[in-house]
């Protein structure tokens, strides 16, 4: 089951999702709230997998509450405004529904989110304490990768390529960019593009704004590059 919460500050909104929530039978209402000051305390002490979440509220709107989130769980976002969609899918949203929507657009949300999450579930973190590798499923094997073997990882829609030193091929497999993303050391690894994550101990070149890999070229998007940037500062000579 996923463990969802709902959050709108429109009762009869509120009422609506989670009616839909409800009669979804891989989705487990834990919460519902009017307003996402009050969902905070409850997401910190409390395990989510997915957030039915509006964005236009008063006080915190939703884009601003999924940018406080330090590990923010799957996301749709909901709101009567199409022009919010672009903000909602720069946080990495998994959907977004406009209102009024019915529960066959619902369930296709719903759906969609349940496939990333399974498909988060499928890279295994490894047990030991160094925290060197992990496993991933890919061409019906599970493979172990070293995280130093690593040059770079792309996200291509529903499946990533990881691409490894002194391999001509990457290793292909089902799952999104943010799931590995959430897996691998913050400090060996660092996202700089919507598309891209990087291996910080192997980039020996950085050239306009892009990370060199021979003769590949890794763009560092405005969204990542004050980031990237103060990574950068703190090992400038």
């Amino acid at each position: 089951m996923i463990k969802t919460i709902a959050i709108d500050d429109e009762p009869l909104a509120l009422q609506r999702l989670i009616s839909y929530i409800e009669k979804t039978p891989f989705l487990e209402l834990t919460a519902s709230f009017e307003s996402a000051l009050t969902a905070m305390e409850f997401i910190e002490k409390e395990k989510v997998d997915l957030i039915f979440l509006d964005i236009q509220m008063p006080d915190l709107s939703g884009t601003e509450f999924a940018r406080t989130l330090k590990n923010p769980p799957k996301i749709v976002f909901t709101t009567a405004y199409e022009k919010y969609a672009i903000e909602g899918f720069k946080l990495d949203a998994i959907d977004y529904l406009l209102k009024p929507y019915d529960y066959e657009e619902f369930l296709i949300a719903a759906q969609k989110a349940k496939k990333y999450i399974m498909l988060e579930n499928s890279i295994e973190p490894n047990s030991e304490s160094n925290n060197e590798f992990l496993f991933v499923k890919s061409d019906y094997k599970t493979k172990k990768i070293i995280f130093n073997d690593i040059l770079y990882i792309e996200g291509l829609k529903d499946y990533i390529k990881v691409y490894l030193y002194n391999e001509l091929n990457p290793l292909l497999s089902i799952n999104s960019l943010k799931s590995i993303e959430q897996k691998l050391p913050s400090n060996k690894f660092m996202r700089v593009h919507r598309s891209f994550i990087v291996n910080l101990d192997r980039i020996e070149v950085i050239e306009r704004s892009r990370i060199v890999f021979g003769k590949i070229y890794i763009p560092i998007s405005d969204q990542y590059k004050d980031k990237f940037q103060d990574y950068l500062d703190r090992n400038l000579v």
